[in-house]
């Protein structure tokens, strides 16, 4: 039933897509982390630059995001990633460099919500014994903020996991470039697509059901 299976990598696609998820999840929370930090600041200048990235990046298409990576940084402005001789790889890191991007201004407001539930006294109170802004985002705030919104930050992973397929628009070869290629050469396009739909839920459901049960073994109690 699933011979026209033979011949093609699934597996190493899935696992490319496995590794974008990966690398733009941590590139994300990151980056995330940072602009949720620059939109709490009291720096007027900080608090309008992470205000004018998320409003603007969310509102853009992902498409036009990881092609502008490609076309625009790569083609354009010469940036390579270190690899200018290798378009597999540089393909590969200009994605992952376009999901981070993206996917960091859903895990700023994930982490701006988690800190607006923490009490504003708890800050208050640390600045009143002398700590400093950014010990008390650090020690006090985001610490609560981040158990507060695991279950958010868990449905921006299952959105960057089925996101990755974006990156076949510049020719990364994970899962949905090889299932493109394979419909084109096999008569096979329902099995295929279930084939794929079925990868795609492997990744997601355990995902899902992990970071649900940790949301509520860690949520603060209040």
């Amino acid at each position: 039933m699933f011979d026209f299976l033979e011949g093609y990598d699934v597996l190493g696609a899935f696992w490319m897509t496995v590794k974008l998820t990966a690398l733009s999840a941590l590139g994300s929370l990151v980056l995330g982390t940072l602009l949720a930090a620059m939109r709490v600041s009291p720096v007027p200048l900080m608090r309008g630059f992470g205000t004018a990235y998320v409003n603007i990046v969310r509102n853009i298409p992902l498409t036009v995001i990881i092609v502008f990576t490609s076309l625009g940084l790569a083609d354009i402005f010469g940036v390579t990633m270190g690899a200018p001789d290798n378009f597999d790889t540089q393909g590969f890191r200009l994605a992952v460099l376009g999901l981070v991007g993206y996917h960091a201004a859903f895990v700023c407001e994930a982490l701006r919500s988690g800190i607006n539930t923490v009490p504003p006294g708890q800050a208050e109170a640390a600045r009143a014994i002398g700590l400093s802004f950014s010990q008390v985002l650090r020690l006090i705030v985001l610490p609560q903020a981040f158990r507060s919104v695991i279950g958010p930050l868990a449905n921006v992973l299952i959105a960057l996991t089925k996101n990755t397929t974006v990156a076949a628009a510049i020719g990364v070869a994970e899962a949905a470039y090889l299932m493109k290629e394979m419909i084109e050469n096999e008569a096979q396009t329902v099995a295929i697509g279930a084939v794929f739909a079925f990868g795609f839920v492997v990744l997601t459901l355990p995902t899902g059901l992990i970071l649900g049960w940790l949301s509520k073994r860690l949520a603060v109690k209040r």
